[in-house]
């Protein structure tokens, strides 16, 4: 049976935007060019940053887009070119506000600007400032992360009390990132093994994020944050700190400085959503990992991903049947 243009419309909706770990060269150089309002965005950055962040995503390498201070900015500027397009290549009648948005670690200040908190602007030059500061941290506290595959959230707590490491991201219940300096997250490692984790996978990041080890980058970011001007969220925000909704942006600010140590809650963030009613999630930015977590959260939800124009295309075609 198929499901009419109204009551597709009707679906209780969620926006999810991609942090860290999503980034590859050359992405949104389509949106650059069919798009006007996301040619705008990259605009707009590059401004704000006094610098072309734009040629660097969609010419630079790898290498130089991987590296914090310019992957987290390209990444959020990718995500709101894409949800600008997105909106942009949809019709009044086509439109439904979502009732939530998140975003996971970085992606939470894309939410911020699609929920007008914070101006694009001002929401680049803060998370380039983030990933700066996070540069330091890790170079005065090195570090690294993993992920767990397979085991109980009480298992890995064990583990990560038994070797100083941390939890960082509870993305799904068997799918589970530890944070420490190396050797202690070696240590988690072969501990986890011995206990049964079907699996670990040592990730390429700078240094140990959502982690005690990050300490250092608080104090700047606060003050930071404290020079921009923010405003309550027209859509609640879930917190990645405590998987509630953010209403205000004196609770935006408190969340933001806590984010930098504080365990992302992304499988109790999703299954909040999906108690309050959303049926339909939609990833937008690049990559697809928030996507594939989805499916191993709650397979009876429906998952989207807007990631180039194909895909916004796609989604017009799918709303138009």
């Amino acid at each position: 049976m198929s499901i009419n243009r109204k009551t597709k419309q009707n679906v209780k909706s969620a926006y999810l935007f991609p942090g860290q770990g999503s980034q590859k060269a050359g992405m949104g150089k389509d949106l650059f060019y069919a798009s006007p309002s996301a040619k705008a965005v990259f605009e707009e950055v590059d401004h704000a940053l006094g610098r072309s962040l734009s040629k660097l995503i969609f010419d630079g390498d790898d290498t130089e887009i991987t590296k914090t201070v310019n992957a987290q900015p390209a990444i959020m500027a990718v995500s709101l070119a894409c949800f600008s397009a997105f909106e942009e290549g949809l019709s009044e009648n086509d439109t439904q506000k979502p009732i939530f948005v998140a975003g996971h670690s970085l992606g939470e200040y894309t939410a911020l600007v699609v929920s007008g908190v914070i101006e694009i602007g001002h929401a680049a030059q803060l998370v380039q400032e983030r990933g700066r500061l996070m540069q330091q941290a890790c170079d005065a506290n090195p570090g690294t992360m993993a992920a767990i595959l397979g085991l109980e959230v009480s298992d890995v707590e064990t583990i990560t009390k038994a070797t100083g490491t941390y939890i960082s991201n509870i993305n799904t219940p068997q799918q589970i990132v530890i944070s420490g300096d190396k050797t202690s997250v070696s240590n988690a490692l072969k501990l986890a093994s011995s206990v049964g984790a079907k699996k670990s996978i040592q990730l390429h990041v700078a240094g140990a994020f959502h982690s005690n080890l990050m300490e250092t980058a608080q104090p700047g970011l606060v003050e930071m944050i404290e020079t921009l001007p923010f405003k309550n969220p027209t859509i609640p925000i879930i917190s990645n700190c405590t998987s509630d909704p953010l209403y205000s942006a004196e609770e935006v600010k408190l969340e933001l400085v806590d984010q930098i140590t504080s365990c992302v809650q992304w499988n109790s963030s999703m299954n909040k959503m999906i108690d309050a009613g959303v049926s339909h999630f939609l990833e937008i930015g690049p990559g697809s990992a928030l996507s594939s977590m989805t499916k191993r959260i709650d397979r009876s939800v429906r998952t989207t991903n807007i990631s180039n124009m194909g895909d916004i295309e796609t989604y017009r075609k799918y709303l138009n049947d």
